[in-house]
């Protein structure tokens, strides 16, 4: 796979998937904007990626709910590359919330899971138009597999499989395709922002990979390596379509 000249936008880049996915980008030779609210953990990203591909990133600081920041990520893309090619929408949030907890915490979820996904990817389009680009969303299992504790987290993920669908039924004849990525669990620090201390986290982790089919969690690497996929020229027949990653979690086998 060679991204050699491609400009690929990757939100929420300054941790876990979103930072697999750019070094990942980086091992084969696309010009990256890395996109993340953290400074710290972007410049990591950043200064790994340099240092793997020996070419220079783009960091933009930005929240993905506020549209001047979306704005900016877009702008700044354009000042400094001319184009855009490839979109990883990757930025989510996860707050434990079910149907009796506040509508505050689905609208916090909703805001960058849905809302924030589908702006940046209004503002982008012109310009994926423009080069026959693509998308890829990153979603999750959770879209398809109910839990009460986390209902606005799968409600969000559900839609942003349906935004997947219909953008890429509307954009095939543009030239642009559209997919999604559904991971199953991974170790991030999602959990951990989403209210769990450091020991839960790790034991809520344990417990979900005894659970697998395939007796382990997802990696990073094993998202990432799928989004680059999909995202490349081997994947050209491959639009509107859902990935699940995720040690076959989907086959039914409890894991709470």
């Amino acid at each position: 796979m060679d991204f050699v000249d491609k400009i690929v936008i990757v939100t929420g880049a300054s941790s876990g998937i979103g930072k697999s996915c750019a070094m990942d980008f980086a091992r084969h030779s696309a010009k990256l904007v890395l996109v993340g609210r953290n400074v710290k953990n972007l410049k990591e990203t950043k200064d790994e990626c340099e240092r793997i591909s020996g070419i220079e990133a783009l960091t933009v600081t930005a929240d993905i709910t506020k549209e001047d920041d979306i704005d900016l990520i877009i702008n700044n893309t354009i000042e400094h590359y001319g184009k855009i090619d490839v979109l990883v929408n990757n930025a989510g949030r996860l707050l434990m919330a079910g149907i009796r907890d506040s509508i505050t915490n689905y609208d916090k979820i909703s805001a960058v899971n849905v809302r924030g996904t589908y702006i940046l990817t209004q503002r982008a389009l012109p310009h994926l138009i423009e080069t026959k680009g693509n998308i890829v969303n990153v979603s999750s299992v959770l879209s398809t597999t109910a839990l009460p504790t986390l209902m606005a987290y799968c409600m969000t993920k559900a839609a942003l499989d349906m935004l997947t669908k219909c953008a890429a039924l509307e954009l095939a004849e543009k030239g642009v395709r559209v997919n999604s990525v559904n991971p199953g669990p991974v170790a991030t620090e999602l959990f951990l922002r989403a209210g769990l201390d450091e020991e839960a986290n790790r034991q809520a982790y344990a417990s979900m990979g005894m659970a697998m089919p395939l007796q382990k969690i997802t990696s990073c690497d094993d998202v990432a390596r799928l989004v680059v996929f999909l995202a490349s020229d081997h994947a050209s027949s491959i639009t509107g379509a859902t990935h699940l990653v995720d040690c076959g979690l989907h086959l039914g086998k409890p894991v709470f």
